[in-house]
């Protein structure tokens, strides 16, 4: 009976499930190829992509940011899928304590990229500075909010800041398919404040694309109260008798 139960307990995800977690996995894919190419680089391998003296000078903050950001993007697309968290709560939980680490990980060595190595005009300007500033902060900050929320029991509250999060980790991933659509619809690659401005753009894209999942996805524990007593509410409700 034991084993029939366990085998009966095999994990099922449905097809669209696969589907998201396939579109999810490619589109980190694109900026994550990238930064692997860069960690064999700096490991002695062949040189593929245009030289980067910040990598050569100081290649660990580099080499960390691309393999925690990877692996936040990557594993953490696992977590949006709902068979997972049902069937597999146990690994949903410890898959979460992965990318919490990862994810805090890849912000704070992109905190310091940003503040420390030193950026031409033509890659990094002012704007984009404080924006990658201000959003990595919030990206610690989030993540810090989900452990929280989710140790008092606010499962709302958690999977809202985490989806939050995953959307500026997930900037790169947008940033790098602009950059691809600008390439070929204009023959050159965008510099300055223009990509500066791009850029930011792609955050921006991302955060609103979380906000519309949090409010069609995800409700507030209020709001599905409310909505589950309407019906019983209706029921009890006395019918005026003539």
């Amino acid at each position: 009976m034991i084993t029939a139960n366990r085998k009966a307990q095999r994990l099922r995800l449905g097809k669209s499930e696969w589907v998201v977690f396939g579109v999810i996995f490619v589109y980190s894919f694109i900026p994550g190829f990238g930064g692997l190419i860069r960690v064999l680089e700096l490991a002695g391998g062949p040189q593929i992509a245009p030289a980067n003296p910040r990598a050569l000078f100081t290649p660990t903050p580099i080499i960390l940011h691309t393999m925690s950001a990877f692996l936040f993007c990557i594993v953490g697309a696992v977590q949006f899928l709902p068979s997972i968290r049902r069937q597999r709560p146990a690994a949903h939980r410890s898959i979460g304590r992965v990318i919490v680490v990862a994810g805090c990980m890849s912000a704070i060595t992109g905190l310091w990229m940003t503040h420390f190595y030193v950026f031409p005009e033509a890659l990094q300007g002012a704007a984009l500075y404080w924006v990658r500033v201000v959003l990595g902060t919030a990206m610690i900050g989030l993540i810090i909010w989900a452990v929280i929320a989710i140790r008092s029991r606010n499962v709302f509250q958690h999977s809202a800041s985490i989806v939050r999060a995953y959307a500026i980790g997930q900037g790169a991933s947008t940033q790098a398919v602009l950059g691809i659509a600008w390439l070929i619809a204009v023959g050159s690659e965008a510099m300055g404040p223009l990509r500066d401005g791009l850029m930011i753009f792609a955050w921006v894209i991302n955060l609103v694309a979380a906000e519309i999942f949090i409010h069609a996805m995800l409700r507030p524990p209020k709001r599905r109260q409310k909505h589950s007593l309407q019906p019983s509410i209706r029921r009890s409700t006395p019918r005026n008798e003539t």
